[in-house]
Formats: structure tokens, C-alpha cells, sequence
């Protein structure tokens, strides 16, 4: 299986912090990859990093065998790599429609018109279609999350970064955001999704990256991953002899 992206390499300092230290990492072509790991591990720098957001200090980026290390967010975009943000933030005056609109005529380089359709799917597919024409400030918890993702996909990635999407739903909300997330899944988006609500998680990836203070410290089949002694340690501190 080929990898359609990677990161080879990789560190970036904010002044005194080591936010990523010298992180490889790849995602194969149609899988999903979780990621786990503490707050302040470097989780989000990563996206940022991928998505050109944020410049590395050392390192590259690879998108489909092309170095993209030096491309800008929105060049990154338009070949493919599309991300959600931890906490929504859709333009609020405007209706669900045209906060698609904008995602899909910019993010992929297209005239409005000619992405109407496109965005109608992709309502249709996150369970939008009735809010289309409803103000996006207006919305709950999970529509906002909804359009978040929505957004999204209306720029036709062939990757899909999903940051904390879960994160302050139910657990019957999360679950329909795990149903439409599979779905995604089943037309061939790959996916790289950092979660803390794990069973959402476990229910959708592949395989499974642990990072702590920047660096990889595991990575493999979710389950035995979640069972290693290194992810116990993180999440619940070392074991003491004797105890």
C-alpha cells in the first residue's frame, strides 16, 4: 500500500518549546489513522504543519510522492488536503449553502456555479440538506460540528484531516457523526483524525499514533496500541514495583 502522505523529519520550536521533535510519520492511500495523545503533545502543530498553516523548522512534507514542504495552505488545499478545525467557526451571517459555497469555490479553485451541485451532495451526505438555507449561528452543537466537516468536503479532498470533531457531543451524537464519517470513509477519502473521544475513535481507524511532547511513541493496530505499556504510562502514569 502506497503512502499518499507524509512527513519526514519534522521539527518545530514555538521560543522555548519543542512543539514537534524530528516526527515521521505517514498516511496510507484510503486508510483512516488515529491520533491520540495529551494536551500540548503536538497534535494540532502537526495538522498545522500538514496543512501549511504552520512552517516547519526542519523536515518535509509529501503529498502523493510530490515534496509540498514549501507550498501555501491554500496551494495544499487545491490539490487534495482538506482539514476541520477543534472549534467550529463558520462564517455565522451566512446561510449553511454559502458557507459550502465558499469552501468549495475557493478551496478547489472553481467558479460558484459550477459547484452547486457539488455542494448539495455533500449537504445531502452530512445530514445538512434541510439546514441549507438556515444561518449558520444558528445552529447546534452537532450541525455546527456537521458543517465543519461539511466544509470540508466541499473542497473534494482526497485527504481528510479531522481535528477533536467529537469533542462535546453525546454519546447518540457522536455516534451519528461516526456513521457519516464511515461513509466518508467508504468512497475513498483518507482520513487523519485526532480525537480524545477514543470509542469514536476505535470505530472508524485503522491504525492508531500515539504522540507525546512532539515525538511518536507508538503507532500501530488500535487495540494493541491502547494496550501498550507506553500509552498506559501517558494517560495513567508509570507502574511502581512492588504495587
Amino acid at each position: 500500500m502506497s503512502a499518499i502522505l507524509k512527513l519526514s523529519g519534522v521539527s518545530k520550536r514555538f521560543g522555548a518549546l519543542l512543539a514537534v521533535d524530528n516526527l515521521s510519520m505517514h498516511l496510507n492511500d484510503g486508510e483512516a489513522l488515529g491520533v491520540i495523545g495529551p494536551n500540548g503533545s503536538g497534535k494540532t502543530t502537526v495538522f498545522n504543519i500538514l496543512t501549511g498553516i504552520t512552517k516547519a523548522d526542519q523536515g518535509e512534507v509529501f503529498f502523493q510522492d510530490t515534496d509540498i514542504t514549501y507550498l501555501r495552505a491554500f496551494e495544499r488545499c487545491r490539490r487534495g488536503i482538506a482539514r476541520s478545525f477543534q472549534i467550529p467557526r463558520p462564517f455565522a451571517g451566512m446561510s449553511v449553502f454559502e458557507n459550502l459555497l465558499v469552501g468549495a469555490a475557493f478551496g478547489d479553485g472553481k467558479p460558484e456555479r459550477s459547484v452547486y451541485k457539488q455542494c448539495v451532495q455533500v449537504l445531502e451526505e452530512t445530514g445538512l440538506l434541510a439546514k441549507a438555507n438556515v444561518r449558520a449561528g444558528s445552529l447546534p452543537l452537532l450541525d455546527r460540528k456537521r458543517l465543519e466537516l461539511a466544509r470540508a468536503l466541499a473542497t473534494n479532498p482526497k485527504v481528510l484531516l479531522l481535528d477533536e470533531i467529537a469533542g462535546g457531543l453525546t454519546d447518540q451524537e457522536c455516534h451519528t457523526l461516526v456513521q457519516e464519517i464511515t461513509r466518508i470513509r467508504g468512497r475513498g477519502v483518507s482520513i487523519v483524525w485526532i480525537e480524545h473521544v477514543v470509542h469514536a475513535l476505535l470505530a472508524v481507524v485503522d491504525r492508531l499514533m500515539v504522540i507525546n511532547s512532539g515525538k511518536k511513541i507508538d503507532d500501530g493496530e488500535p487495540q494493541s496500541v491502547m494496550a501498550s505499556r507506553a500509552v498506559k504510562e501517558i494517560y495513567i502514569g508509570p507502574e511502581e514495583d512492588g504495587i
